[in-house]
């Protein structure tokens, strides 16, 4: 019976690869840098290598290992190819094919945003649910959707797309995706940002945000915190959206539980209470008392949904 299994969360500039006892237990994490030259062609080749170099290090047998399950910036299809992942140089490739051929072993493929939430589920700030919403606020937004423990991909691997939901049909501005108001414009840390600079533009009032070179969302949440006026404005329209968005979501999964995470996730508390209202505002009666919280895993959510990708597959 096999007793290990690898989790891998493949990034733009880094590989996060990790070696896992298979009730979730790490044993080892290392990082590979992500080489995207010449259309990516040695990423695969170099986890398989640093694969078999820890199976050697650890003096592990191929067949005590459950297998590789591996997240991926990219909408993953159910057979395991990757149409187009633009940060990697690559076109459509057959993940879990080409890596089982280096490796010799199992592997399972997803969208890494889904992965992330296959780890808060199994470890994480979803710990115990069985159905629940990710969303990730970061310098975009992402999500992942889990029903019944099976993360929800869809026809062409987007299931989960919660960042670009449509929040506000009024929007002229693009969206990175060529849409028009979808919630990564106003979620995402670049969004509220957005929000911040409109905000100052419109109003008079004096604010701890006025005056400076570059305002984040860190300064938002900070002087609502401590009781900005304006800042307060900015936090409840970035709730309002997200709320509203979660709410809609939470109407077609009914999950156990709603989980927010990145950088974004960082202000803690007072964001939760902020989304918490304006989603039970808005949510199907059945569904208003479902718990939102903070993510746990942080950067590590992505191996831990790797790992427990292959060991549910």
């Amino acid at each position: 019976m096999s007793k290990y299994c690898f989790g891998i969360d493949v990034g733009g500039t880094t590989i996060k690869c990790a070696l896992f006892l298979n009730d979730g237990t790490i044993l080892d994490k290392w990082e590979v840098k992500t080489n995207t030259e010449n259309g990516g062609e040695r990423i695969l080749p170099d986890i398989a290598d640093g694969i078999d170099a820890k199976l050697k290090e650890k003096q592990i047998n191929k067949a005590e290992v459950e297998g590789i399950g591996i997240g991926l910036p990219g909408p993953i299809e159910e057979n395991g190819e990757i149409a187009c992942a633009v940060n990697l140089h690559w076109g459509r490739k057959n993940i879990e094919k080409e890596l089982g051929e280096l490796t010799g072993m199992p592997v399972k493929a997803g969208n890494d945003a889904n992965v992330a939430a296959l780890g808060e589920m199994w470890k994480g700030g979803g710990k115990g649910a069985r159905n629940l919403i990710l969303a990730t606020l970061g310098t975009g937004v992402g999500g992942g959707i889990i029903v019944n423990e099976k993360i929800v991909t869809g026809a062409h691997g987007a299931g989960g797309e919660i960042g670009h939901a449509l929040v506000n049909p009024e929007e002229t501005v693009a969206c990175n995706c060529g849409n028009k108001g979808c919630l990564e414009q106003y979620a995402s840390a670049t969004g509220i940002a957005k929000l911040a600079r409109e905000a100052l533009e419109k109003s008079d009032k004096e604010s701890l945000l006025r005056n400076r070179e570059k305002v984040t969302a860190k300064d938002v949440f900070d002087a609502y915190k401590e009781k900005d006026e304006l800042a307060g404005e900015i936090v409840e329209k970035f709730s309002t959206y997200l709320g509203h968005a979660l709410a809609i979501f939470a109407c077609v999964t009914d999950p156990d539980v709603i989980v927010i995470g990145g950088g974004v996730s960082k202000a803690g508390d007072v964001l939760v209470e902020c989304v918490q209202r304006h989603y039970e505002r808005h949510a199907f009666p059945v569904c208003k008392k479902t718990p939102i919280k903070l993510a746990t895993l942080g950067n590590d959510a992505g191996i831990y949904g790797a790992a427990k990708l292959i060991l549910s597959r």
